[in-house]
């Protein structure tokens, strides 16, 4: 019998972020990335980096993994730290890889190869506030309050 992941995991109650030197990192995991709301609050809460480590597995990682992640780092001006597991786990299936980090226009600016490795790539808070200041859509952006107000 298959199990997964969204039948045994229940959601939790609070948004998180932690406060670094270089501004408020937004805390994530990989079946986070399918409820874009998650991600506006984190920008609405100061984010400016966001982490979403993965196992996403094939096919759903080879089809919905890349484009999720620009999506978020463009609908919210964000960079996207986005590790993932690759190979065989301990579930016997293999799981996606495809780490990579994404700038707040949607470029993947550094992306793993298929082996373990490490991703890095510069995080440049001054062309982050210059996308926010030249497409201003975060101050245009309005999230429903939970009992349907504007």
């Amino acid at each position: 019998m298959t199990v997964r992941e969204s039948e045994v995991k229940l959601s939790g109650a609070e948004v998180v972020s932690a406060p670094t030197p270089i501004g408020a990192v937004g805390l994530t995991i990989c079946y986070d990335i399918r409820f874009p709301e998650l991600y506006r609050r984190l920008a609405f809460a100061g984010a400016r980096l966001v982490t979403v480590p993965s196992a996403f597995t094939f096919p759903t990682g080879e089809a919905h993994w890349e484009p999720l992640i620009r999506a978020r780092a463009i609908e919210n001006q964000v960079y996207m730290i986005a590790p993932a597991q690759f190979g065989p786990n301990v579930h016997g299936f293999s799981d996606y890889g495809n780490s990579m980090i994404v700038d707040p226009w949607g470029r993947v600016v550094a992306r793993a190869a298929d082996e373990e490795g490490v991703v890095i790539a510069p995080i440049d808070l001054d062309y982050l506030e210059r996308v926010r200041r030249e497409l201003p859509a975060l101050t245009h952006a309005r999230l429903r309050a939970d009992k349907g107000g504007a």
